[in-house]
């Protein structure tokens, strides 16, 4: 049994070593047991590999993980700054290209609508009104041109409205090409961002799935590995003593 031996032959060079060198395929983590087998494949769970070896495929284990990681890194970063960088669409203001391209009537309906729809316009048409019959109810400075029941009046209110209804209109149809150049862009936006913060939670995912993983992999390897040396410096240092006790007897 393997327990009662203090050597055993490597399974790469079959040479004898002392079991404190190395260790069994069995005591291996998952992924370098399948590396070893990879070039042993008739190896076992209970065939031994010694230190020197040993370090080689822990070496080989973490070069391949780190050199994995690294390409997915690369890659989602590629795909980061792709993505930052299309230039299908670029982000604009709404308010100012609309602005710069209004023609004298578009503004001036925007004037009206203004004025049309404040406290000014209404508190000012009111007293207008008023004025207007009272100068023709009671002829002050000798004016007498719309009695009552103020025809005249009517008509100038009548073609007022008829004047200032299309004017609103068209300030409202400039309102609504604003709002739908405003739900244009805020949907292109919001599609980038969108394509961003995807790539920006597989490149989390990947950190927190595989990155974090594998360097605990790596820390407990080169922990492995400082064990295994300890081991070996104290069994070096247990064979001297020993050896110097043998020297001391044979001189007594």
């Amino acid at each position: 049994m393997k327990e009662f031996k203090r050597t055993t032959n490597c399974l790469v060079d079959q040479h004898n070593h002392a079991l404190i060198d190395g260790l069994y395929l069995e005591d291996l983590d998952g992924s370098l047991q399948a590396l070893i087998r990879r070039d042993y494949p008739k190896a076992t769970k209970n065939d031994f590999i010694c230190s020197e070896h040993l370090l080689h495929y822990r070496l080989s284990s973490m070069d391949q993980m780190i050199t994995k990681d690294y390409k997915q890194n690369q890659r989602l970063n590629h795909k980061l700054t792709r993505a930052m960088k299309k230039d299908e669409y670029q982000v604009v203001d709404v308010q100012e290209q609309l602005e710069n391209s209004l023609t004298i009537g578009q503004k001036f309906a925007d004037a009206v609508a203004h004025f049309g729809g404040s406290w000014h316009f209404l508190l000012s048409f009111i007293a207008f009104i008023i004025f207007w019959i009272l100068l023709n109810q009671f002829h002050w400075f000798g004016a007498n041109f719309d009695n009552y029941p103020f025809i005249l009046l009517n008509l100038f209110l009548s073609i007022v409205a008829a004047l200032q209804a299309p004017l609103i209109m068209m300030s409202q149809n400039r309102s609504s090409e604003y709002d739908r150049l405003e739900s244009r862009n805020d949907y292109q936006v919001n599609q980038k961002s969108e394509e961003e913060i995807r790539i920006l939670h597989s490149k989390i995912d990947h950190i927190i799935h595989q990155d974090q993983p594998n360097m605990l992999k790596i820390q407990k390897m080169q922990t492995e590995m400082l064990g295994s040396l300890e081991a070996q410096i104290a069994e070096l240092k247990r064979l001297e003593e020993a050896h110097l006790k043998n020297t001391d007897g044979n001189k007594d």
